[in-house]
């Protein structure tokens, strides 16, 4: 089966999403549709609350037909290959689809199975994760009924769903086990194969201090790569030289490895490392110049971020108006990122930087210290933003 569309999005997630409805917000005759197989639009960033006991994972759900744009046309398909050089892509069902221009936004892929163990392990032993909601709920089940032991907590090396996000939940743990009078018969342990708790300085100096507030023990530079679930024992590599260290656990919460979706990094639109190939400020494809992405599968050097995302699509779309009416390509992106990181029940620290990791920060006051006005800003304003603001191209 052969159709065209004149823009074609790849993505149906909050990129994708947002970029269509700021399209036909600018544009409303113009022929756009959005390719992905999803029947459920989930909000990630709460998952961490969902995790942490503070709202349910159902509450992250909506069906992806109530927030495709009315005017855009869903193909829920999958998929399979690109041919940029002939304007067109192939999809599982057997589409072929042409376009005038593509906008590429299939998000992040969870590596779970590059953790030998860990995909059969999930919901059981006592290893959960936030990171999908299928097993979201498996953290909170393990948070609130353990007993004591060794908590461990991990953070991948390589790029994850907003980088602060594998600590968010090592601290609200820690929080409920000192509210539930546990904390003492506890060891709450992360482990973060970066060298750094944070990579803006602003930010990591006020988290180096929640970490020794509360206890944790931080364990810089390893790396988890296999778990043993019926042992509860965890095997991770030292980034630096390599050497096997094996930590044991009562609780095990994992940050999967992530990546480029498969069928992006085996395109000719990848880069070396897989993702998609764009220039930094105008999103436009470095080799062809109708393809641009957006988002968790782009090439773009800053966190991977809704917030991201949110300042990323105006400039898309003000760029690829730009090449339909045969103008400069002017609006730029300067990797303006956010990231809430939520220390306990009641204080967050909202990050906001640049590229160059100088801060950008919205509010007149110093958002380096942890807030109970940030916190209700992560519970509530955020969501709201999301759901009525981004993906209905008005924010």
């Amino acid at each position: 089966m052969n159709e065209y569309h004149s823009v074609l999005v790849v993505g149906g997630g909050a990129a994708g999403i947002t970029v269509a409805a700021r399209l036909l917000k600018s544009r409303p005759d113009i022929d756009v549709a959005i390719i992905d197989p999803a029947t459920n639009h989930y909000y990630q960033p709460m998952w961490t609350l969902a995790g942490g006991g503070i709202f349910p994972r159902e509450e992250s759900c909506r069906p992806e037909a109530d927030v495709i744009p009315s005017d855009a046309e869903w193909l829920q398909d999958a998929v399979e290959s690109f041919e940029p050089e002939d304007n067109r892509l192939h999809t599982r069902d057997g589409r072929t689809v042409a376009y005038d221009y593509l906008v590429v936004a299939p998000g992040i892929q969870l590596n779970w199975d590059k953790i030998p163990g860990l995909r059969e392990s999930i919901g059981n032993n006592g290893v959960c994760s936030n990171y999908s909601y299928e097993t979201v709920s498996s953290t909170w089940d393990n948070i609130r009924n353990f007993r004591g032991g060794t908590a461990l907590f991990t953070h991948p090396l390589g790029a994850v769903k907003c980088g602060g996000a594998p600590q968010k939940i090592c601290y609200l743990a820690e929080d409920y086990f000192r509210r539930t009078g546990i904390r003492d018969r506890c060891e709450v342990v992360f482990a973060i194969a970066k060298d750094a708790i944070f990579d803006v300085p602003r930010y990591a100096r006020t988290l180096e201090k929640v970490v020794a507030r509360k206890g944790i023990d931080v364990r810089y530079g390893i790396d988890l790569q296999e778990v043993h679930g019926e042992q509860r024992r965890a095997e991770f590599r030292r980034v630096d030289n390599g050497e096997r260290i094996t930590i044991d656990y009562d609780m095990l919460h994992v940050t999967p490895p992530m990546g480029p979706p498969d069928f992006v990094a085996n395109s000719p639109l990848a880069n070396p490392a897989g993702w998609v190939d764009v220039d930094k400020h105008t999103l436009r494809h470095c080799r062809f110049d109708n393809v641009f992405g957006i988002g968790d599968a782009s090439s773009l050097p800053t966190s991977k971020t809704a917030a991201a995302i949110r300042k990323q699509a105006p400039v898309l779309v003000a760029n690829l108006l730009a090449m339909i009416d045969e103008l400069p390509l002017v609006a730029r992106y300067n990797g303006y990122t956010s990231c809430p990181v939520v220390t306990g029940y009641d204080s967050l620290v909202l990050a906001e930087f640049d590229y160059d990791k100088q801060p950008q920060e919205s509010f007149p006051f110093d958002q380096s210290q942890e807030r109970f006005s940030m916190l209700m800003l992560k519970e509530f304003g955020l969501p709201a933003l999301y759901w009525h603001g981004m993906l209905k191209g008005r924010a």
